[in-house]
């Protein structure tokens, strides 16, 4: 028996090392160059969506990576109200892959990943639609929950919340709820029973990330007036990492 138990004992000593025998790679020079730029620029940026492949990954790339502000995707939904083409998931299990999808995308872009407790019921026409199946105030409070736990600088939408109707439901929707969001997030009167473990939180600016498809078409973006808006060459080069932005 004391032979025996000499064997187990030092089997449980070396448990520890059996399981960390395949340890993380230790980063790489060019990642902790990257994660130093970090350090020097302190603000933040939130993208707000409604589904998975909604967002301007190459904006959050740009953001994250060139500018190197902490950067976020918040999508409403998991994406379980889509088409499945190359295999039997739908519903639940497809928003189980596509979650693992955005997370796999902010492992490439560099960005962080939320989503609220919305349900991607497939299409919707009108937000006023959107909003009574998703019960506003549950989904909204979750909005707000981000900007509090996040505490981005500027919230940046994909949609504009000034057009209901001309697109999904949920897309305007994302827009609606992010403006609400922005305005409630710095008021301590707003869902008080998110304060016991988090702060009040006012971002600066909420932007509008349009593209000529708003316009119609690239004809049309050429010809309107963009006084308001705020260009971005995105299309930089990172030398010490053989790539585009994009």
């Amino acid at each position: 028996m004391p032979y025996l138990l000499r064997w187990l004992t030092l089997g449980v000593l070396l448990l520890p090392f059996v399981f960390n025998g395949q340890g993380k790679a230790p980063p790489t020079s060019v990642k902790l160059y990257n994660d130093l730029q970090k350090l020097n620029f302190l603000g933040s940026a939130l993208y707000i969506a409604a589904h998975p492949d909604d967002e301007n990954t190459r904006l959050i790339s740009y953001l994250s990576n060139e500018v190197h502000a902490q950067t976020a995707y918040l999508s409403l939904t998991r994406g379980d109200g889509g088409q499945n083409l190359i295999g039997t998931e739908l519903r639940e299990l497809l928003g189980v892959l596509r979650t693992q999808e955005l997370l796999a995308a902010r492992g490439v872009d560099g960005g962080q990943q939320f989503f609220t407790r919305a349900n991607d019921f497939g299409y919707s026409k009108h937000p006023d639609e959107t909003l009574r199946i998703w019960d506003r105030d549950a989904v909204l409070s979750d909005v707000v929950r981000v900007i509090r736990t996040f505490k981005p600088d500027i919230i940046v939408n994909r949609f504009d919340h000034r057009t209901p109707g001309s697109t999904h439901g949920h897309h305007t929707s994302s827009a609606i709820l992010s403006t609400e969001a922005f305005a409630l997030a710095g008021n301590r009167e707003a869902y008080p029973e998110q304060l016991t473990s988090l702060e009040p939180w006012g971002p600066e600016r909420l932007f509008f990330n349009t593209s000529w498809w708003f316009y119609g078409s690239p004809e049309n973006f050429e010809k309107a007036d963009k006084s308001r808006l705020v260009p971005l060459d995105i299309g930089v080069y990172y030398p010490e990492r053989g790539l585009s932005n994009n």
